[in-house]
């Protein structure tokens, strides 16, 4: 395995507290690195059985999604979600290598929801990376919508607007032209138009 899931097993060796947990982890991670037919369907047994703790679910999960194994698609969807952000990233990180279809329509309604903006940072991240069709006008709306509200979640506006110009497409040029009014967004906003702009036939 690569150096993503180095670092997401090193995070994870320590929350497997007692002996019995120590040799699932152990074997989780050893079914990982083999990545043959075998070790998946043991690591897709880890993910569906009841009771498991979340670090073996989140464990299972990346593993079966940068394999490319659809099962551990709505798993890294829940995960993509959480509360913490650091789990929600290696969920992005993994749906990303994953190749699922529907990965892209569940980042955009995460991003888009109004009710969970607080942990909507890597859905946003991830919407930009897969380039697919819902990623523009989701980040368009879900920027608009944000710099309109009280809170404004100025990371998340951000990164949309970080995501907007790495896509370069020019539909994005009325609602960055408005985040630059806050000096929050100011820069990042203006790096993005010029992106934008540079990459233009007409520029």
């Amino acid at each position: 395995m690569d150096e993503e899931f180095a670092a997401l097993a090193e995070r994870l060796s320590g929350e497997a507290a007692t002996p019995a947990e120590r040799a699932l982890y152990e074997r989780a991670v050893a079914c990982a690195r083999e990545g043959t037919p075998a070790a998946r369907e043991e690591l897709a047994r880890m993910l569906e059985t009841a009771g498991q703790p979340l670090w073996v679910r989140e464990l299972a999960a990346f593993a079966l999604g940068t394999l490319g194994d659809r099962r551990a698609f709505e798993p890294l969807v829940l995960l993509l979600n959480y509360r913490d952000p650091v789990r929600a990233a290696a969920a992005g990180a993994a749906l990303a290598r994953l190749g699922d279809a529907r990965t892209a329509r569940a980042a955009a309604a995460l991003a888009a929801n109004p009710l969970r903006t607080s942990y909507a940072l890597h859905a946003v991240r991830l919407l930009a990376a897969l380039r697919a069709p819902e990623s523009v006008p989701t980040l368009i709306g879900t920027l608009e919508r944000l710099v309109g509200e009280p809170g404004r979640h100025w990371e998340v506006a951000a990164a949309c607007i970080e995501g907007l110009g790495a896509l370069g497409d020019e539909r994005a040029v009325p609602a960055l032209s408005a985040a630059r009014v806050y000096p929050e967004l100011r820069t990042a906003a203006g790096e993005a138009l010029a992106r934008i702009w540079r990459g233009s036939p007409s520029a």
